[in-house]
């Protein structure tokens, strides 16, 4: 028997991965051949999907981009031993893509079938949660904020100093929330975990519960994830009947219950209290704070709300200990980010590596530079709402405080390359309507100043007055920075002028960069 694995996350669907599927069993079948399919999530090299592996005595080898046109050449190429073919690329682990990485959150990311709880059990699922149920509250906080781990979701707050407030506040009730409202551009590291190892989530989030007394949580999906949400319902349900969930958390006595809940399709949403209010049944909208969530949250219940990729690496850090999470990364920014590479870029996907390593590796020596050919001019950091940074700051190392003292942000480390025919004054534009589209309307700075935000690119494009234009661009911004009541109007401005730094050719119209023809 000869096990095949065919992934089934979505970007393997989106080229075809199904098809790939269906073909490879119908061929095995013709042949009379014992093949045993598993369905995988990505490995996160995304230039190579589908990506069909083989498991045989030298590891599991690798053949990508495979169509479903290609099986029948891979079956008399005897591709199930390992054997030449175009499309092979070695031993997986061995790709220098993958094997540059240091793969924690993501080390059994396309390795097991994202169903399987005992595949999740034989590669040290619920080591951690295991750990932590010997534990005392107080004792699991602790280790989080030993461990450094901050907020992968984008403000980088420590995690750990969340968990203690919703810990030292008194309530009957608590919840942990999960926000995967994954709504960044270029981002992706949410919903790969939800579609390939759905279980290190859940454990994290019945960790969470343990550490703050919770016995409820809720996984909000964003709207455009239905085949993430679909997944953890599915997982959500395998994990109850293994005892996972429930009123007796692996025969423990605690209680711990967990829920999917599908987005409300609104960008402000993956705000922490927009987010509150979309699970209450409102209209996602900000609310004021004081009082934070992890004192009154979610049904005015001390809540903590963490992103995926926050709750992932918790039962890594009570299995391992924190001294070893600590090990990884720089300065103060601890343990490993998964970095999300896309836009026009030769080999887009995940790079998980501990902070530390620059912008010129990220683009250059992971990605391979341009899928264009043409130079890189710029990338963006951290979705709509992140700084444009141009070549010469390429050697700025990935960390908070290195990307703050340049005036960016990392934020969930989406990392978009563009080539040299991008016009910023465009993408300035584009930062001020996005906010200007996706405001929740509650507060004027956020509201109107996006709307004149438009208007004033607009003039500056059409060459009327350009250098009066610029002033008004950033007299709004000082008044969106600091008059918003959120991220969304308040880090609007950070894409908007850092465009008008570092490319200010592109603001006068006599010397914007002319695109290739």
């Amino acid at each position: 028997m000869t096990r095949v694995f065919v992934p089934c996350d979505s970007a393997a669907l989106s080229v075809g991965a199904y098809d790939v599927a269906v073909a490879v069993a119908a061929e095995a079948t013709a042949r009379g051949l014992d093949v045993t399919m598993v369905r995988n999530g990505s490995r996160g090299l995304f230039w190579l999907e589908p990506l069909v592996e083989v498991e045989t005595p030298r590891g599991r080898v690798g053949y990508g981009p495979v169509h479903a046109a290609d099986v029948p050449s891979l079956f008399a190429a005897d591709f199930l031993s390992g054997a030449a073919h175009p499309l092979r690329q070695g031993v997986v682990e061995a790709i220098p893509y993958l094997a540059n990485q240091q793969r924690l959150t993501f080390a059994r990311c396309g390795i097991i079938d994202a169903y399987s709880f005992d595949d999740y059990l034989a590669h040290g699922g619920l080591r951690g949660l295991r750990r932590a149920l010997e534990l005392e509250p107080a004792v699991i906080v602790g280790a989080v904020i030993d461990s450094g781990l901050r907020g992968r979701g984008g403000a980088g707050f420590p995690t750990g100093i969340k968990w203690r407030t919703a810990l030292q506040a008194e309530s009957a009730q608590k919840y942990i929330v999960c926000n995967a409202d994954e709504g960044d551009s270029g981002t992706y590291a949410d919903r790969m975990i939800m579609e390939g190892d759905p279980f290190i989530l859940i454990e994290g989030m019945v960790i969470a519960g343990l550490a703050v007394g919770a016995t409820k949580g809720f996984v909000y999906i964003r709207s455009e994830y239905p085949h993430a949400f679909r997944r953890m319902r599915r997982a959500i349900g395998v994990a109850r009947a293994r005892g996972l969930l429930g009123a007796d958390v692996l025969g423990s006595g605690r209680t711990f219950e967990l829920e999917a809940r599908l987005g409300a399709g609104a960008y402000i949403c993956g705000e922490e209290t927009s987010l509150l209010e979309s699970l209450e049944g409102r209209r996602g909208q900000i609310r004021y704070k004081p009082p934070l969530p992890a004192i009154s949250g979610l049904f005015a219940r001390p809540t903590v709300i963490n992103n995926v990729i926050s709750l992932a690496s918790v039962p890594i850090i009570l299995d391992r200990g924190a001294a070893f999470y600590r090990e990884f990364g720089s300065g103060r920014s601890r343990g490993t980010m998964p970095i999300q590479l896309a836009g026009n870029v030769k080999r887009g996907g995940i790079i998980e590596r501990a902070f530390g390593l620059t912008l010129g590796e990220i683009v250059e020596e992971f990605g391979g530079g341009t899928q264009s050919g043409r130079p890189v001019r710029c990338v963006q950091v951290g979705g709509p709402l992140g700084a444009y940074w141009p070549r010469h700051l390429f050697d700025v190392p990935f960390d908070y405080e290195a990307f703050a003292e340049r005036g960016g942000m990392i934020g969930h480390a989406g990392v978009v390359v563009f080539d040299d025919t991008v016009n910023l004054a465009r993408q300035a534009r584009f930062a001020f309507a996005f906010c200007a589209l996706e405001s929740c309307g509650k507060c004027t700075p956020c509201r109107i100043g996006a709307q004149r935000g438009v208007e004033a690119i607009d003039r500056v494009i059409r060459g009327d007055r350009p250098a009066a234009q610029i002033a008004l661009v950033r007299d709004l911004c000082e008044v969106m920075r600091d008059g918003s009541l959120c991220a969304l109007g308040g880090l609007t401005p950070l894409p908007v002028l850092s465009a008008i730094e570092h490319f200010p050719e592109d603001f006068e119209p006599l010397r914007r960069p002319v695109a290739a023809q």
